[in-house]
């Protein structure tokens, strides 16, 4: 003959099931967001000089180290031209940044300060707190057109 469970073995097993729930559910979330962080596309293009989406400019970068360097302040210079080459005088230039795999953008927010002439702009509060796959994005407006560049980099 069976014998009832008592109200506290209930409820015991009922907290134990719910947190157990929980930790299942927590386990799930944890794997999913490590195999995302681990994920790097592997045709990514690390250049630097790009295309604009639309194909209006052509866009490169150096940063002011030589190299892009990880945890430090720098700045950049971004070169734009016309799709013929012709330099882009005095656009309008929004800069962002993040690390896909890991949902964060940039510790500071970097703008471009000053035009330099010649299609070259000053971008200053450059930081990239740690290494892995960046994505900055430009995004261009000159002469009443806009466009975007985006740039990979894979720090170390």
């Amino acid at each position: 003959m069976k014998t009832p469970k008592s109200k506290t073995t209930r409820l015991f097993l009922w907290i134990a099931g719910i947190l157990g729930g929980l930790l299942l559910v927590f386990a799930i979330f944890v794997g999913v967001m490590a195999a995302r962080m681990s994920y790097v596309p592997s045709d990514l293009d690390y250049s630097t000089t790009r295309s604009s989406d639309k194909g209006l400019y052509n866009v490169s970068y150096t940063a002011s180290t030589g190299t892009v360097p990880v945890n430090q302040m720098h700045q950049w210079t971004l070169h734009v031209e016309s799709a013929d080459g012709k330099p882009v005088e005095n656009a309008t230039i929004a800069v962002d940044g993040d690390m896909p795999q890991h949902g964060h953008g940039l510790p500071t927010r970097p703008e471009v300060t000053k035009y330099l002439g010649n299609g070259d702009y000053l971008v200053e509060g450059m930081k990239f707190q740690m290494g892995g796959w960046w994505l900055m994005d430009f995004t261009i407006t000159a002469d009443g057109q806009t466009d975007a560049v985006h740039f990979n980099m894979m720090l170390k």
